[in-house]
């Protein structure tokens, strides 16, 4: 007798021959990152965003000290010190002098640390190119140094530092700019991740420093040659005195001056301004000038007419220019002053009795119209009174409105002390530190500053 059938049965198929073989192994899928892998990635980012942020910080300094500091206080954060001193040092040192700059650090502390002597310090080695310090040069325990030298234990021990990490400014393109060192309190060495971050910190730092020391170079060069544009002393008239003091802004303006002996005894006036910036604005200036002083000395006595002809020249040699100028004739003996100005701003006049700006006729500058005309005007200096002439850069620079820039000038006039109202340098000087009491180098503004005292016998 046959066997019976198997029922069918959902999932069981008896014509499916079952495997003697054992099943291979499942292939295991990766796992997630651990928690060591995410860390030391949130780790790169933190370290790449820090640095970020202070090569931003950096890049947005635009005057030389300002990224020297920025660098020391960016450097000691990165190497976790709290103290540092850099030296800048580059090759050319005749237009960029050496500079010495300390973080935590007093004028005193600076002045221990020059007396040891440079061989024999971290930095020293570093500024001079030892062999082995171009990626820094760590000391870790500098008390703990046997062959440490005498006078640098003093110092260490005396400013209370144990420790030094000192690293280059250089890079192939800037070469070598000079070095910096932090200094630790206790013995200690910045880590291998630190010293690559402050390295690439470095670098980068010493590309911008090269940039600001070209611009500088810039600056220095426009400045002479727009002094050398200008008179080279004052002449000497019986009966006044005169001085003057002039800033050329960072990117050189055309702001001048002049003082001119003139036949009778005469003295001439004069203060301007050519439009624009730059080595055009500083070569219209200086022919403005010579022209000036041309006509002045042909036609002096009348200002209306010196400067009707400085227009005309204007307008046939440089159509596209203008430019403000106030000419002066002056007869110390006869205490006359006859003046014409072309969209200038007023003298002032300061004396024992008075502090007032001269009335003047409003007029247009030189070259705006095409026909200038502007009567002149005649005052009478008493004796002991300072005339002032000014450019507009010297009232820009305040930052305010014209009518308060106005307003502090006159303030600033009239509180000279006595005891300098004689002496026009003084004058001069006084004004220029009540009205810009953060000084003439600022380099954030781009005006020029002239002012020119006259002071009458």
């Amino acid at each position: 007798m046959s066997a019976p059938h198997l029922p069918k049965v959902a999932g069981i198929d008896p014509e499916v021959p079952v495997s003697t073989q054992t099943a291979a192994p499942l292939r295991e899928v990766p796992a997630a990152p651990g928690a060591f892998i995410q860390d030391r990635l949130a780790g790169w980012v933190s370290d790449l965003t820090t640095l970020h942020e202070l090569t931003e910080r950096l890049a947005s300094t635009t005057t030389l000290d300002a990224a020297l500091n920025e660098l020391l206080h960016a450097g000691a954060a990165l190497v976790g010190a709290r103290r540092g001193l850099l030296v800048l040092e580059p090759a050319d040192s005749t237009t960029t002098p050496s500079t010495t700059l300390g973080l935590g650090l007093s004028h005193a502390d600076l002045g221990h640390l020059e007396t040891v002597e440079r061989s024999a310090t971290a930095l020293g080695r570093v500024l001079d190119g030892h062999p082995g310090t171009a990626d820094g040069l760590p000391t870790p325990d500098l008390l703990g140094d046997p062959g440490l030298d005498p006078r640098h234990r003093e110092v260490a021990t005396r400013l209370g530092y144990a420790a030094s990490y000192a690293l280059p400014l250089a890079s192939e393109a800037a070469g070598r700019l000079g070095a910096a060192v932090w200094l630790y309190d206790e013995p200690g060495e910045p880590s291998e991740k630190q010293r690559h971050l402050v390295g690439l910190y470095a670098r980068y730092a010493t590309e911008h420093l090269a940039r600001l020391i070209e611009l500088e170079r810039a600056r220095a060069d426009i400045a002479t040659v727009a002094e050398e544009l200008l008179p080279s002393r004052l002449p000497r008239i019986p009966g006044v005195q005169l001085a003057a003091r002039h800033r050329t802004g960072p990117r050189g303006g055309g702001d001048w001056y002049d003082a001119l002996p003139l036949p009778d005894h005469a003295l001439g006036l004069a203060v301007g301004s050519v439009g624009g910036s730059g080595p055009s604005a500083m070569a219209a200036m200086g022919r403005l000038r010579a022209s000036l002083r041309a006509y002045a000395v042909m036609e002096g006595e009348d200002p209306v007419a010196v400067l009707s002809d400085l227009e005309l020249l204007l307008r046939l040699t440089e159509p596209a220019r203008t430019a403000t100028a106030l000419f002066a004739y002056c007869e110390p003996a006869a205490r006359k002053v006859v003046l014409a100005g072309a969209g200038h701003t007023p003298p002032l006049v300061l004396g024992e009795r008075r502090c007032e700006y001269v009335e003047t006729t409003l007029s247009a500058p030189l070259g705006m119209l095409a026909c200038w005309e502007a009567p002149s005007v005649e005052f009478s200096p008493a004796p002991g009174e300072t005339v002032l002439l000014y450019t507009d850069g010297l009232l820009r620079r305040t930052g305010d409105a014209m009518d308060r820039a106005f307003a502090r000038l006159h303030s600033a006039a009239a509180s000279v002390p006595k005891a300098g109202r004689h002496d026009p340098a003084a004058v001069a000087d006084h004004v220029l530190r009540t009205m810009l009491p953060d000084g003439l180098d600022r380099t954030d503004s781009t005006e020029d500053v002239v002012v020119l005292a006259a002071h009458f016998d």
